[in-house]
């Protein structure tokens, strides 16, 4: 059995970079606390990690899209007696189409789970690395933080802010013993784009998706070498670099034509 003291919580953590991610930490013998809004989505995860690795799975079935649910999930994980060793954000969502026509009540639930969440949960896990001196954080954002994302404008301004947020925490606790690492993914083959009402783009529907195992891959080994930031796969490193010397309003435009629908219809379907 693993290290009982061992834990990492993972949000969003029974599919796409996250359920690779709980490989990762499973195979590493990390105990899991896996968040995610279907329990029997995570109750088959759970059960499969435990085979597989031998490691103990606790699952917390809670919709990161309502307000309060990061501090349910913080004081259930704090009544077990858990302490968590590293902490995951993972758990995101986006919308896709002109922003005159997308939902707003769908916009706000997004800024709410891609930042409201993440704020909450690195804020009270912070606290308590900060006081043992030791602890991991990986925020999950995306290659989206460094480049206006028209048609998705809210997704990569909620990416844009916790890559931001992340670097000035960092700064802050520096001294601390804590790690904070920002891992920033490009298109990615998980269920983003069906959610997101996105597989009408071009970049999408047209271009290559990298593998989720593979972007995890990247950001575990980060995060466990304390670095700051890793942008994963060469081609997105190239293009954030580009994207840092070219002006914005010319990324945009470029970013607005990769984005465009194969239908040519732009509003939110």
């Amino acid at each position: 059995m693993a290290d009982q003291q061992k834990y990492a919580l993972i949000t969003g953590g029974t599919s796409g970079i996250g359920r690779e991610l709980a490989k990762l930490f499973a195979q590493d013998q990390y105990n899991l606390v896996l968040v995610a809004r279907s329990q029997d989505e995570l109750s088959q995860t759970a059960a499969e990690l435990q085979q597989q690795y031998g490691v103990q799975v606790k699952t917390i079935a809670k919709d990161l899209f309502e307000p309060q649910a990061p501090f349910a999930v913080y004081d259930e994980i704090k009544a077990q007696g858990i302490q968590i060793d590293a902490l995951v954000n993972d758990a995101g969502q986006g919308q896709y189409g002109a922003f005159t026509t997308t939902d707003i009540n769908r916009e706000l639930d997004i800024i709410q789970l891609n930042i409201g969440a993440y704020v909450i949960f690195t804020k009270l896990y912070l606290q308590e690395m900060v006081t043992r001196q030791s602890g991991k954080i990986l925020q999950v954002s995306s290659l989206g933080a460094e480049i206006p994302g028209p048609l998705q404008a809210v997704y990569h301004g909620t990416k844009a802010f916790i890559t931001s947020f992340t670097e000035a925490v960092r700064e802050e606790t520096k001294e601390s013993g804590v790690t904070l690492t920002i891992l920033e993914p490009g298109v990615t083959d998980t269920d983003f784009f069906n959610k997101a009402s996105m597989e009408r783009a071009k970049l999408v529907a047209e271009g290559s998706k990298a593998d989720p195992a593979d972007v995890a891959k990247d950001g575990y080994e980060a995060l466990m070498a304390g670095k700051d930031k890793v942008v994963s796969g060469f081609m997105n490193k190239v293009q954030a670099a580009i994207s840092n010397v070219l002006p914005d309003s010319l990324v945009a435009a470029q970013m607005h034509k990769q984005g465009e629908p194969v239908d040519g219809d732009e509003r939110s379907k």
